[in-house]
């Protein structure tokens, strides 16, 4: 075999603009909180935001809408985690996803639940 009949495959990652993912844990069993290494919470949210440097402007926002504590924010991963009560964490996620719709031109997601 001299190689010619390989096949290569080149993956190149080009972020787009959009939310991948807003999901809501409504009452979190204290096992996955301490799994997660948060106190316990009525809820928890998360994102994901490419590119990751979305994830700084989500936190921000979602922060500043709702009365959330921020666990997490990854810039390289474009994670977000929010804890607070369930109202509030759903308050935020609406507005952060809303608002990087609005006024960044971001392809939003639907806001899920479990």
């Amino acid at each position: 075999m001299d190689g010619s009949d390989r096949l290569r495959v080149i993956q190149e990652y080009v972020p787009g603009k959009q939310v991948t993912l807003a999901h809501i844990i409504r009452n979190p069993k204290g096992e996955l909180c301490n799994k997660v290494g948060i106190d316990r919470a009525g809820a928890i949210g998360i994102m994901t935001i490419t590119p990751g440097e979305g994830a700084i402007i989500a936190a921000d926002m979602a922060s500043k809408s709702s009365s959330v504590n921020i666990e997490f924010v990854d810039r390289f991963t474009g994670c977000v985690m929010l804890t607070g009560e369930v109202a509030s964490v759903e308050n935020a996620l609406r507005t952060a996803v809303n608002s990087l719709k609005e006024v960044l031109g971001f392809f939003p997601t639907d806001v899920t639940f479990t």
